[in-house]
């Protein structure tokens, strides 16, 4: 090696460094959601929402519920519920904006995920969300995706991670907690253990 860096700028020349996909791998690319990827989202606790922001810059936020919390309306419609948060709004704000939507769906104890892609729209007010109630909480929105792509990735990332396997899972203590982290990084009048216990409280107490 010289020792020298280079950007890569075209397909082309990326292409020089890479095998071709398989032929398995380009027509695996679905435009609606089949029984497997069905299956796969009713069966996942945790998916990662992909938007962008006003300035076209890119952002993505996780959403968790129990299995089957995501409708399947049909092989071309999913709604999430969106829940209170910590109330940013990034996502729901991005899609006012833009409505191009990506997913990524993590089932535990499956190596494979599921992509999706698509657009959505934001719902308040429609008696869909009646069945993502929780806990006799009805979400005040819901993201509907419209499908436009859907794909399942190998497991290779998930098992170079061993992300089900526990081998790389920390004690707790090696990191500074959340609400020391957030007095370092914002003007809070609070203290650390302030924040910890307000943070606390919220995770027993106000998930829904």
């Amino acid at each position: 090696m010289s020792g020298e860096s280079k950007n890569v700028t075209s397909v082309e020349e990326l292409r020089t460094m890479y095998k071709e996909p398989s032929v398995v791998a380009q027509q695996k690319v679905l435009t609606e959601l089949d029984e497997h990827c069905q299956n796969m989202i009713s069966l996942s606790p945790f998916v990662c929402l992909a938007t962008t922001t006003a300035d076209g810059s890119l952002d993505i936020s996780p959403r968790g519920d129990p299995p089957g919390s995501i409708k399947i309306l049909n092989s071309s419609e999913l709604l999430i519920a969106d829940r209170y948060g910590n109330n940013r709004l990034d996502t729901l704000t991005n899609l006012t904006l833009n409505p191009e939507i990506a997913l990524i769906f993590l089932v535990p104890g499956m190596i494979e995920t599921l992509r999706v892609s698509g657009r959505a729209e934001i719902i308040a007010d429609d008696e869909r969300l009646e069945t993502c109630v929780i806990d006799g909480k009805r979400p005040p929105t819901g993201i509907l995706v419209h499908v436009h792509r859907a794909f399942l990735q190998c497991g290779k990332a998930l098992k170079r991670s061993a992300l089900w396997e526990g081998t790389y899972q920390i004690e707790r203590t090696e990191l500074a907690s959340f609400g020391t982290i957030l007095k370092d990084q914002t003007n809070s009048q609070l203290s650390a253990d302030e924040l910890d216990c307000s943070i606390d409280d919220a995770y027993r107490n106000k998930l829904y």
